[in-house]
């Protein structure tokens, strides 16, 4: 009898659901979900009532309205996510134990031997589904893949969707791939699928048939040989990677297509990455600065190196200094911050001189009080006038908690 290792649950269209959930209006309805009510900018999530009309994750805001005009755009509330995120995994591990969140809307679990043959898999995975109805809500709707590894699991929770239950097991393998994509497995995105059909692999079948030396050599490194193992169903063990970056960026609102506007803003934007850094023990070199404009003016990027840092007001001072020597000109239409080049706090080696040692006190009393009473209880007076700019994202693979992120009138 063939054996199961992984549930992959996939929450589908997660915040576009969410909004249908929580707002009893929008059930039903085409809705997006969007950074900010401005046509200059791009979906973030769409319901599956807008994807008839071809509105899909990405389109632009102006022409989604053009292409479904009874589109109900919904700015994102992503503190609402975060909540019913939280949610769903206390409501899954009612049936079973959450062995990963790999995303905000993706979650891995293990089956333990009693739920490795088909059928109580599938009862196991029903009984997910019924939960996740009950005790977060019905327009919630999620697709699980079940199959003998992570990867497989994955790859089977996006074979049917909404609300899609399909198994992959080893006898299926791997005949059940062959009507894929390249492209549909995790991990092939556009520069390694030109790769692949630069070395005559062009469909799911030839890829299969690859021996695993061949595979290797498609893949120039040892990720190929994962492929050749995860694609017949067998288990391997991934090395953690390691975190290089930490940035916010802002698609500004009219109002704050300034100069003035746009400086706030990246002053809010790096108080939100520096809070970051510090709060994940890290210390960044260098900082990406980027200004992006109406029309056809070049955008303004600059990385100045910044020392070994992580408190605020030295990140400040260089921004300001870069500031002052920007190219005039220009309506700003996207502020970006990243802060490059991070490395652990404790492998770095102390500055030769004792005042440089000493942590900024500035920055250690606004953490401390942030910490007590939300992200912005305290922040820089630069910033005050874009305090409803700039407000929480969510990177899927970085789920904060809403407690400690979560303030008013300022939020994360």
């Amino acid at each position: 009898m063939p054996q199961l290792r992984s549930l992959f649950l996939d929450m589908n269209s997660y915040f576009a659901s969410a909004e249908q959930q929580l707002n009893p209006a929008l059930r039903g309805k085409p809705v997006a979900v969007v950074p900010s009510l401005t046509d200059a900018t791009c979906c973030i999530a769409v319901s599956y009532e807008a994807r008839p009309f071809g509105v899909r994750t990405g389109t632009n805001v102006g022409q989604a309205r053009r292409m479904c005009p009874g589109l109900q755009l919904v700015e994102g509330r992503h503190e609402n996510y975060i909540t019913l995120h939280h949610q769903i995994i206390k409501a899954v591990e009612t049936v079973l134990p959450v062995d990963e969140v790999c995303s905000i809307d993706e979650m891995h679990c293990r089956l333990s031997p009693q739920h490795r043959e088909v059928e109580a898999a599938r009862g196991l995975a029903a009984e997910v589904k019924r939960v996740i109805a009950e005790q977060v809500g019905p327009y919630l709707r999620c697709s699980i893949g079940l199959a003998p590894n992570h990867f497989l699991g994955k790859v089977a929770s996006n074979m049917q969707k909404p609300n899609g239950l399909v198994v992959i097991t080893r006898d299926d393998l791997p005949n059940r791939l062959y009507q894929l994509e390249l492209d549909d497995l995790p991990g092939i995105g556009r520069n390694m699928l030109r790769r692949l059909q630069k070395c005559g692999i062009r469909t799911m079948q030839q890829l299969c048939s690859l021996s695993r030396k061949e595979m290797r050599e498609a893949w120039k490194s040892v990720v190929g040989e994962q492929y050749w193992l995860m694609l017949r169903g067998d288990q391997y063990s991934s090395r953690e990677t390691t975190r290089r970056t930490v940035g916010h960026s802002h698609v500004l609102p009219p109002k704050l297509r300034t100069d003035g506007g746009a400086y706030a803003v990246l002053v809010r934007l790096l108080h939100k990455a520096a809070a970051r850094l510090r709060t994940m023990g890290f210390l960044t070199s260098r900082m990406a600065i980027t200004i992006k404009y109406v029309g056809e003016m070049p955008n303004w990027t600059v990385k100045p190196y910044v020392g070994q840092v992580q408190d605020t007001p030295t990140l400040l001072n260089h921004l300001n200094r870069q500031w002052s020597q920007r190219p005039p000109g220009g309506r700003p239409l996207q502020a970006a911050i990243t802060l490059l080049d991070l490395k652990p706090a404790g492998q770095i080696s102390l500055p030769l001189f004792e005042e440089d040692r000493r942590p900024c006190r500035a920055t250690e009393a606004m953490d401390l009080v942030n910490e007590k009473l939300g992200l912005n209880a305290l922040y820089f007076a630069s910033m005050h006038d874009t305090r409803e700019a700039a407000p929480m994202r969510i990177a899927f693979t970085n789920i904060p908690d809403v407690q400690a992120e979560m303030s008013r009138p300022v939020d994360s």
